[in-house]
């Protein structure tokens, strides 16, 4: 199976702005509340009111732009569709791929529906339907039908509406390391339910878990199995370069067969993101950025992290191991002491002011990034009305030519000796 496929991206490039309005406004609300107890704020309200959709990050649109979108799209859907769902707006759209928000036109559930081009996302199809179709677990996006054309391929899926991971911890106030393991718990289910059924995720990352409502009981959702793959009789081992930069494992990096280890890898990353708001492995030169992941560099250096606990540092530390045999697996993350405990021996201090401002540090640097990026291409080619979204896609996923590129460095050449 391999990886160019299209990543479904929110429709309205302005997660950063709208991520930062949300931490300041938070900000300003506290200041209000102390000076004014008694006082509802009506951005509060609002928000509780009308929940931001997940994959659309970006305030709404007027209505008449918005309705015209709306007719633009459903235009598009085969009558079978339109006649069971009612289209709602597009949410979300990729290289090949658009995610439209829908509603069931007799019970008025709502559903997300992702609208696939049959012959160029011919691997987004069949890698997320052949996963879908097997699995049926609280922590993982369901499929509930699939209608099929000619030209087109429309998965409809349950719609949640809670944001994404990070997203709801920059605006919810507080995050301790019990809050953490909570998390981390939800999703290691999911995992582990996975890889009993010998699927490997192959692209987990805090955009791809998000929350099933905006209540603060939500459950975590595992979404997006475009770069998955399912175990083929009594190979355990895939091949296939993918994934997401920071995120992927040293031994895909190292072109070695790997097995659903590389979910592990990525739970650690996402771990210690989750804890201080910042990469283990982090540069913006990708040569620079395999060698620390091929060597496992990476520190807990810094004020972040002199609040977090030794069993939480440990739980890390056995998840991003170079060699794939010593990490520990899904079983033996959900049975480490700091998750069974809720991390019962650590301080319990409210670590959300430093991991919200260390996130939108980085997410402006990447926006910055990407501008500067679709800048420098729109002068030289003549793609230059291709979008931010599609820009910002190819930039966060890994190419198989870039590692070949890798490979003809002297200097990896001889860490990848080192690691035999």
């Amino acid at each position: 199976m391999g990886c160019n496929v299209s990543k479904t991206v929110p429709d309205d490039p302005t997660a950063t702005r709208v991520v930062v309005q949300v931490f300041e406004q938070n900000e300003r609300n506290k200041e209000n509340s102390r000076q004014n107890p008694h006082q509802k704020h009506s951005h509060a309200r609002n928000n509780k009111d009308q929940p931001r959709d997940p994959r659309a990050s970006g305030p709404p649109a007027d209505g008449q732009r918005s309705n015209r979108k709306v007719k633009k799209y459903r235009d598009k859907f085969d009558p079978r569709v339109t006649a069971k769902y009612d289209i709602k707006a597009l949410i979300g759209r990729g290289n090949f791929s658009k995610v439209v928000r829908v509603e069931h036109r007799v019970t008025r559930q709502p559903y997300a529906i992702k609208m696939i081009d049959r012959v160029q996302g011919k691997e987004v199809f069949e890698a997320e339907v052949a996963v879908l179709r097997r699995v049926k677990h609280s922590h993982i996006i369901q499929l509930i039908e699939v209608f099929e054309t000619k030209d087109k391929v429309y998965m409809v899926m349950e719609l949640a509406t809670g944001g994404e991971l990070f997203d709801r911890i920059i605006a919810k106030g507080s995050f301790t390391e019990r809050d953490a393991t909570h998390v981390l718990n939800m999703v290691l289910d999911g995992v582990k339910y996975l890889h009993g059924l010998g699927i490997t995720h192959r692209d987990l990352k805090p955009e791809n878990l998000l929350y099933y409502h905006p209540g603060h009981d939500s459950k975590i959702m595992i979404t997006d199995f475009g770069l998955s793959a399912t175990k083929k009789g009594s190979d355990n081992f895939m091949r296939t370069t993918c994934g997401t930069p920071e995120y992927i494992a040293p031994e895909i990096i190292a072109r070695k067969p790997y097995t659903s280890q590389v979910d592990m890898w990525a739970v650690g990353v996402i771990t210690y993101i989750l804890l201080s708001g910042t990469m283990p492995f982090d540069d913006e030169n990708k040569t620079r950025l395999y060698r620390l992941i091929l060597k496992a560099k990476y520190s807990y250096a810094g004020e972040h992290w002199k609040d977090v606990s030794t069993a939480a540092k440990d739980f890390i530390d056995k998840l991003l191991i170079v060699d794939p045999n010593v990490r520990i697996g899904a079983n033996q993350s959900i049975n480490h002491t700091w998750l069974v405990t809720n991390a019962a021996s650590s301080s319990n201090k409210n670590l959300h002011r430093t991991i919200s401002q260390n996130l939108i540090h980085r997410q402006s640097i990447r926006a910055n990034s990407t501008k500067s990026a679709k800048s420098t291409r729109s002068t030289k080619s003549n793609k230059s009305n291709r979008s931010g979204r599609s820009l910002r896609s190819e930039h966060r996923r890994v190419q198989p030519e870039e590692i070949d590129e890798l490979h003809r460095d002297p200097d990896v050449q001889a860490d990848l000796a080192s690691l035999g």
